[in-house]
């Protein structure tokens, strides 16, 4: 079974227990995979995470329901999983941009149920590779993006992120024992969003020393919010882009065709460990012919 119909087999389950509070455990059953490997490819393949999914069908439906029944407004809330009408309240008026008791001659918002396409996926081959790799010790300093790790709003968080923390990126490179490579790493991906990183990497003693003013002359760096990122020792799918000036283009369509096109075809399971992009950025030869990016996943 194709990981585009496992994930429609999710959707199903979802929607026949709509009413109910849905362990996300029970909807990865339907999928055949872990719930962390599932909850990061239904995010990344529908655009939404399985949360949100969840929470919008239910507000459609429970809209639905007052428009065409006499249900009453704290029935339909405890109907479709609220603790309380006000929460029910809150949530319906972040939909739809009214409150349920006065939703008379009113368009409400709908979210659709959503129906995944068979076809959607192209057959091109990907060139990657298997490696076990050992611990690794970064240095950097992170945002929570919101949304799902692919895509355009990524895109634009990451854009933003990295060009509004120069000064950060700057005195880490300078420290940085590894001066031609920077790192970005995704962790704690949940319905709320995830960790992203820029990390460098940095040696024992420049660690230590970095937050010593005596050794500094500065006392301002505990306030960069700096931390130790640890990358543990596993397997790791790796795919890169070709060798260029410029593979930043590349690596973007790269990273989404792995997700949209590659994986949902294979047997390898994402699992709960940071995914590392390794970027080439200074190599010793010449930069027009020599930049690229690795993307790392880690996989059972």
């Amino acid at each position: 079974m194709r990981w585009i119909e496992r994930i429609q087999n999710a959707i199903d389950y979802i929607e026949e227990h709509i009413t109910e509070k849905i362990d996300y455990a029970q909807i990865a059953k339907q999928a055949f995979c872990s719930s962390y490997h599932f909850q990061r490819v239904f995010g990344i393949t529908c655009g939404v995470t399985v949360g949100e999914y969840i929470r919008m069908r239910k507000l459609t439906l429970a809209g639905e329901t007052l428009i065409n029944s006499k249900e009453k407004v704290i029935d339909v809330a405890y109907k479709f999983g609220y603790d309380t009408p006000e929460s029910f309240s809150r949530a319906f008026y972040k939909f739809h941009k009214v409150l349920p008791s006065k939703i008379k001659g009113c368009k409400l918002n709908s979210f659709p149920r959503m129906t995944i396409n068979f076809d959607v996926l192209n057959d091109k081959a990907m060139k990657y590779k298997v490696e076990n790799l050992p611990e690794k010790i970064l240095f950097g300093y992170k945002k929570r993006f919101s949304g799902v790790p692919y895509g355009a709003e990524r895109e634009r968080q990451e854009k933003e992120f990295f060009t509004t923390t120069r000064f950060k990126q700057w005195l880490l490179l300078g420290a940085s024992c590894d001066y031609s490579t920077d790192y970005c790493i995704i962790t704690d991906v949940d319905d709320d969003g995830y960790n992203f990183y820029i990390a460098y990497q940095l040696d024992e003693y420049t660690i230590q020393d970095l937050f010593d003013p005596k050794v500094t002359g500065v006392n301002f760096v505990n306030d960069l919010n700096f931390e130790k990122i640890v990358i543990p020792k596993g397997k790791y799918l790796i795919f890169e882009t070709e060798k260029k000036k410029y593979p930043i283009v590349d690596y973007l369509d790269i990273r989404n065709k792995i997700i949209t096109d590659w994986l949902p075809k294979t047997n390898y399971n994402l699992i709960d460990a940071p995914e590392v992009t390794v970027m080439h950025w200074r190599p010793k030869g010449e930069w027009q012919k020599e930049r690229y990016i690795e993307i790392r996943l880690p996989i059972e």
